[in-house]
């Protein structure tokens, strides 16, 4: 068995420039971590999976060539990008107990893993605009949201992410990294990272802070600014049967933004000081992992047309 204690006081008291990195990841759980790693093996395959076959259903079925659908065909590339940057990774350290990676391979993992998570933001945002226009705007919903629109609006919000997130990096890079280069977490996330630098960050973080508004932020105030619009729509609506369909095709999307974002929230406006390393990692695992299972569940279990179109291609398939 690895001695965690004694790797760390050998580490830390090395100056060196770093060239590699320890993730703890959840050493800490001892007898329990085989059966962590089984059940955090059989979420990652679901997730990939479940994700996978929206997109496969959506890109294959005419009937789901509408604009809700596309965008939700981003959501689950998003979704596969970030679980599988930050859960492989994850059943090593679990495998290994403690898990070694180069400082540039770690510096990746961050790069990748802040593109899917700036692109969900902007994505969820645009999901939220489609439903705005089909409930409170219904008769002008077909002359903006084009197909071209959309295609535009889509490359437009990862184009913004890849550029923001790149500059992150670049700061980054600006930072002095001598050690200890000790991770307590199961990837490499940006408060950890930063840790690790033996140069001042303050105004690095005032950077981060302040790139992080147009991608987190402001998507986030826009959400809340057409739900607002769209929940006076409904109530304003008199037939039962018409307000429970309007609220039907916006409510698993309000799902997923409440989950996503509450723990989004939680994670990186609590100061650093005041979260107990396993909050830490128990609120990552929400965002990282249980969002990319659960919202292909959540939009196919609340949705007539995905459940239509699978059921469809498996008699297809079936048939064949």
């Amino acid at each position: 068995m690895i001695c965690v204690h004694c790797l760390k006081v050998k580490l830390e008291s090395n100056s060196s420039p770093i060239t590699s990195v320890l993730l703890l990841g959840f050493s800490d759980i001892g007898r329990f971590r085989l059966m962590f790693f089984t059940l955090l093996l059989v979420i990652y395959g679901v997730a990939v999976c479940g994700n996978l076959l929206i997109i496969t259903l959506v890109s294959t079925t005419k009937n789901l060539h509408t604009p809700m659908y596309f965008f939700l065909t981003h959501l689950s590339i998003s979704d596969t990008m970030m679980i599988t940057d930050v859960v492989p990774n994850a059943l090593y350290c679990l495998l290994v107990g403690v898990g070694v990676m180069c400082f540039r391979c770690c510096i990746v993992q961050y790069y990748f893993f802040a593109i899917a998570l700036c692109s969900e933001c902007l994505l969820l945002a645009i999901m939220s605009f489609d439903r705005y226009l089909a409930i409170c705007r219904p008769l002008r919903y077909t002359s903006i949201m084009k197909m071209v629109f959309c295609q535009n609006i889509a490359f437009v919000s990862w184009i913004l992410s890849f550029l923001i997130v790149w500059l992150i990096i670049l700061t980054i890079h600006m930072l002095d990294f001598c050690g200890p280069n000790t991770i307590h977490h199961y990837f490499c996330d940006l408060s950890p990272l930063i840790q690790l630098s033996c140069s001042d960050t303050s105004m690095v973080q005032l950077e981060i802070t302040l790139l992080s508004i147009p991608v987190a932020v402001l998507p986030f105030i826009f959400i809340i600014s057409t739900y607002i619009c769209i929940i006076s729509s409904i109530l304003r609506i008199q037939s039962h049967t018409r307000r429970q369909k309007a609220f039907s095709t916006c409510s698993s999307h309000l799902t997923v933004v409440s989950i996503f974002y509450g723990t989004l929230s939680s994670t990186y406006s609590v100061p650093t000081k005041v979260q107990t390393l396993k909050l830490s990692k128990v609120l990552s695992l929400i965002y990282t992992v249980a969002t990319p299972l659960l919202n292909p569940i959540i939009y196919s279990l609340r949705n007539k047309d995905i459940k239509q179109a699978f059921t469809k291609s498996i008699h297809k398939l079936s048939l064949a």
